[in-house]
């Protein structure tokens, strides 16, 4: 099969279209055969060579799919040949085909087609997931970065339909337009002084923080939490070691935590998988969550795809589209 490679850390530049060996599914796993894959900040890294895959995991970049059941393990029941499907994975999704643990897979959120559902699990799980860890509800108040993007735009629609105020903040006019036409309720530049106008608008301070940006806004964060307010990590865009002050962290009975979805333990994606079909894919085949805006490219311009992301200027999501 065909499949995207990078030769080497470094550059966009370093990913190459290759000819692989096509995996073959475990006992209770199914070989997908993809018809697209999403990018995602967690792919930039690990092709600059800042996140490994985990031991057991497929070095291909590539952490959701879109796709059709090719082949079914011995002991998986629930799926059939050419069934439509979406899967969340720990690593393989720039490529024809992948094997994936058959708990990991569910169908598509209904009316969505095939090569836009790439863009959905991966997105979706991270929100739901920590939204739902925290326990966010009705009233209360929302902070998440980057509101034009993927986990962004999905975090912003979502945390709405929860009856919660939702903040964010994005790098232009057009991505701020964006964001308050999903339903943010309030969009700052983050060019400007955001902590101070989240703190005009929050005065009670925020519930839950949604941070992928992690060290470069730690202090500001600890400072914007509501008393019990949750600031959950999912990403180190802007460092990995910063200064936590405890007292601030103390004086607010604060929780912080880190959670990324790709080390997650099996059970605990596939009990996300199903919360996703019970709890999201309505929210999406009603649009009460609309898709982001997509910008596919073919698989073998995965390098253009990550330029693309990097640059900043990306509204909504990018997918790699499998032309056969």
């Amino acid at each position: 099969m065909k499949a995207i490679v990078a030769r080497a850390p470094g550059a966009p530049d370093v990913l190459e279209l290759r000819e692989v060996e096509t995996p073959s599914p475990g006992l209770n796993e199914v070989l997908i055969k993809v018809a697209a894959a999403g990018v995602n900040r967690a792919d930039l890294l690990q092709r600059q060579g800042h996140y490994r895959s985990p031991p057991d995991a497929s070095s291909i970049l590539g952490l959701e799919v879109s796709g059709t059941i090719a082949e079914v393990g011995a002991e998986v029941s629930n799926w059939e040949l050419e069934d439509p499907c979406v899967a969340l994975l720990a690593g393989g999704g720039y490529a024809e085909y992948v094997a994936v643990p058959a708990s990991h897979v569910v169908p598509p959120p209904i009316g969505v087609e095939l090569v836009s559902a790439a863009a959905v699990i991966e997105v979706a799980a991270t929100v739901y997931s920590n939204i739902e860890l925290v326990g966010l509800a009705d009233g209360d108040t929302f902070l998440v970065h980057g509101g034009a993007g993927g986990v962004g735009s999905f975090a912003i629609q979502y945390a709405k339909s929860l009856g919660i105020t939702v903040i964010t903040t994005a790098g232009s006019e057009d991505k701020l337009r964006y964001c308050r036409s999903i339903g943010a309720d309030h969009a700052f530049s983050y060019h400007g002084d955001w902590p101070a106008a989240v703190r005009e608008v929050a005065a009670d301070g925020v519930n839950m923080i949604l941070d992928n940006m992690g060290a470069k806004y730690l202090v500001d964060h600890v400072q914007l939490l509501a008393t019990d307010g949750a600031l959950v990590n999912i990403g180190l865009q802007g460092g990995r070691k910063g200064t936590l002050d405890l007292a601030a962290l103390a004086g607010r009975r604060g929780l912080i935590t880190a959670n990324l979805l790709r080390s997650r333990p099996a059970e605990e994606k596939a009990a996300i998988c199903r919360g996703l079909v019970q709890n999201v894919w309505p929210l999406i085949a009603d649009n009460t969550i609309k898709l982001p805006p997509l910008t596919v490219f073919p698989l073998a311009e995965a390098a253009a795809a990550h330029a693309r992301l990097e640059s900043g200027d990306n509204i909504g999501k990018i997918i790699l589209a499998v032309a056969r």
